[in-house]
C-alpha cells in the first residue's frame, strides 16, 4: 500500500475510534468552559506527545518475527473492537454551564493535561502503534493519526454540541469496531495465506 494509502486509512480509523471516545467529550467540555484558540492548542500539543510514544511502540512492535507480529497485531485489532462495542461509556455529557475562563495559559494548560493523561494507553494510541507495525510507514501513520486527532477534538471544541445531536454516537462506535475487524481478518489472512 502506498503512502497515501496508509494515511487515508489511519485517518479512517482513527478518526471513527476517537469520535466516541473520552478525549472527544473531554474536548467538547473543555471548549464551553475556555475559548476555543487555547484548547486546540493544548488538545494539539497532548495529542502529538502520545502520537509519538504511540509510532514508538509501533516501531518496537516491528522488530518481532513477520507470523507473529501480525497474529499480535490482529489480536489487538480484535480487542480494540471488543472494547468499542462491550464497553458502556456514557454517550452524552451534558457540559454543566460555567462561566467561561478567558485566560490563555491556564486553559491550554488544562487542555494538554487532559490529554496527555486520557490517551496515556488508550485504544487509540494502541490502534497507532498497531498500524505502524503493520504498515510500516510511522510517518504515514503518525502524521495521518495526529490529523484525524486534531479533526475530531476541533469538532468538538467548536461544533460538539450540534455533532452530538448529528451523529449518533452508537454509529460511530460501531462503525470505528468493524473497521477493527475488518483490518484484523485481513491481517490475520496475510499472516497464513
Amino acid at each position: 500500500m502506498t503512502s497515501i494509502g496508509v494515511a487515508l486509512t489511519t485517518f479512517a480509523v482513527i478518526a471513527l475510534a476517537e469520535l466516541p471516545d473520552k478525549t472527544a467529550l473531554a474536548s467538547l467540555v473543555l471548549g464551553t468552559r475556555y475559548r476555543a484558540a487555547p484548547v486546540l492548542i493544548g488538545i494539539g500539543a497532548g495529542f502529538a506527545v502520545q502520537v509519538v510514544l504511540a509510532v514508538a511502540a509501533g516501531s518496537l512492535l516491528r522488530l518481532l518475527p513477520h507470523r507473529l507480529l501480525q497474529v499480535v497485531v490482529a489480536a489487538l485489532f480484535l480487542v480494540g473492537a471488543a472494547v468499542l462495542i462491550f464497553s458502556r461509556r456514557p454517550v452524552e455529557q451534558a457540559a454543566e454551564e460555567s462561566p467561561r475562563n478567558d485566560r490563555f495559559w491556564p486553559a491550554a494548560w488544562a487542555s494538554f493535561a487532559v490529554v496527555a493523561v486520557a490517551e496515556f494507553g488508550d485504544l487509540t494510541q494502541v490502534l497507532i502503534a498497531n498500524l505502524v507495525a503493520r504498515y510500516h510507514d510511522p510517518i504515514a501513520v503518525g502524521v495521518a493519526a495526529l490529523v484525524a486527532m486534531w479533526a475530531v477534538s476541533a469538532c468538538a471544541v467548536i461544533g460538539g454540541k450540534a455533532l452530538l445531536r448529528l451523529v449518533p454516537v452508537t454509529l460511530v462506535t460501531r462503525a470505528a469496531a468493524a473497521v477493527m475487524i475488518g483490518l484484523a481478518g485481513f491481517t490475520l489472512a496475510e499472516a497464513f495465506g
